[in-house]
């Protein structure tokens, strides 16, 4: 948890961008994490690193996926599983199909 030191020192008060000190602000946040900038003495906005707001997307995104899985498992029934095989009838999917398509890489 942060100090309330530490949390004083990521605030940025909006006048600075307005008196040109963007750069050294965004150099800091580069050096030391995020910056919360603040207008009218309430949080506007926070200013982070691109590889911290990529991470914090991938994490919010692995959270959404783990919830629509949980989600579809609570309503699990297995009795309405159909095998492999008669998927592919369904479908009309043939052995020679699946052979011509050669491998299929997975990510």
């Amino acid at each position: 948890m942060l100090s309330v030191v530490s949390a004083v020192n990521r605030t940025v008060p909006i006048s600075q961008f307005n008196r040109g000190l963007a750069g050294q602000i965004f150099s800091d946040v580069k050096k030391t994490g995020p910056k919360v900038v603040m207008k009218n003495n309430e949080a506007e906005v926070v200013i982070l690193p691109p590889q911290e707001y990529v991470e914090l997307m991938d994490i919010l995104n692995d959270y959404e996926l783990l919830s629509l899985a949980l989600e579809r498992m609570e309503h699990f029934d297995s009795s309405t599983l159909i095998s492999e095989e008669e998927m592919d009838r369904e479908l009309g999917i043939t052995q020679e199909e699946y052979d011509s398509v050669g491998e299929v890489e997975f990510e």
